[in-house]
């Protein structure tokens, strides 16, 4: 029922890690505030590498991140923005564009392009997106009271993360988290085991002693049970975001359902009750 919390048997006193989606779970990442970062870390790139065509540069942006998600996310790893920036500035310079099914080259194509030019585009996209995005009020008072009982993390599909680093020390939630789990860094997305494991590396946990918290069915509530944890799925947050998501399907059943984080508290409480 919308706007309640749904819970199964499960007994949630068991719980002493919990990990947290990023994107459109912690942070609501909307399409308009998204494009905005991209549109800033383009006329960043554009100044500091060109001269190119505005244009140019944003349509091979978007040919590239539709051709990664294409190969990349069936292969398991993440659309990571560094190669994509190797790739649109070597195609912009004059490289050929691959045809048909054909891959990149990427060794090839970083031979168009310095490393402090790739850093730069990464670094611009992290800039734009800390002072872009806002910050969810009331995370941070319930960070730091969930720290108190529990090992916290993020865990997180994301193509930058130094992107989810830097926000978190702006917005002040760093010294809560004992590990910040990216898929970037692990080389691995939601729902594989990898990314799930690395992240039981960092807490020091496994199993049911973790419930993971996130909005994306497949990535968070299928990866998690697969992992054996515990799961808690946040209903409805994908609405105008620009974020990949999928829906509920039956294939799995969360340990908890709630519309908003302000509820996790209140049924933790409860779960430690029972």
């Amino acid at each position: 029922m919308p706007g309640a919390e749904r819970r199964t048997s499960t007994d949630l006193s068991r719980i002493s890690a919990i990990t947290f989606d990023f994107g459109n779970t912690l942070v609501p990442v909307g399409q308009a505030e998204l494009a905005a970062v991209v549109e800033e870390m383009t006329l960043a790139v554009v100044e500091a590498c060109g001269p190119f065509d505005l244009a140019r540069f944003r349509a091979a942006w978007a040919e590239e991140r539709d051709r990664q998600f294409a190969e990349d996310v069936p292969e398991g790893r993440e659309v990571e923005l560094d190669r994509r920036t190797v790739r649109v500035l070597a195609r912009l310079r004059g490289m050929p564009v691959p045809a048909g099914d054909e891959r990149w080259d990427d060794r090839a194509a970083a031979g168009w392009s310095t490393v402090d030019e790739v850093a730069f585009a990464i670094d611009a996209y992290s800039r734009a997106f800390v002072a872009i995005l806002p910050r969810p009020t009331g995370i941070k008072p319930m960070l730091a009271r969930l720290a108190d009982r529990y090992e916290l993390g993020v865990l997180s599909n994301w193509p930058v993360a130094s992107t989810i680093d830097a926000y978190l020390e702006a917005a002040g939630w760093s010294p809560f988290f004992r590990a910040v789990v990216v898929s970037q860094r692990v080389g691995s997305i939601k729902p594989n085991r990898p990314i799930f494991a690395a992240a039981e590396a960092a807490l020091g946990q496994s199993g049911p002693a973790i419930l993971h918290v996130g909005d994306d069915w497949a990535s968070d509530v299928i990866g998690a049970r697969q992992a054996g944890w515990q799961v808690a799925y946040v209903r409805g947050q994908q609405a105008g975001s620009a974020l990949p998501a999928s829906e509920p399907d039956g294939s799995a059943v969360a340990d908890l359902e709630i519309d908003t984080l302000a509820e996790l508290e209140p049924a933790l409480r409860a779960g430690r009750r029972a």
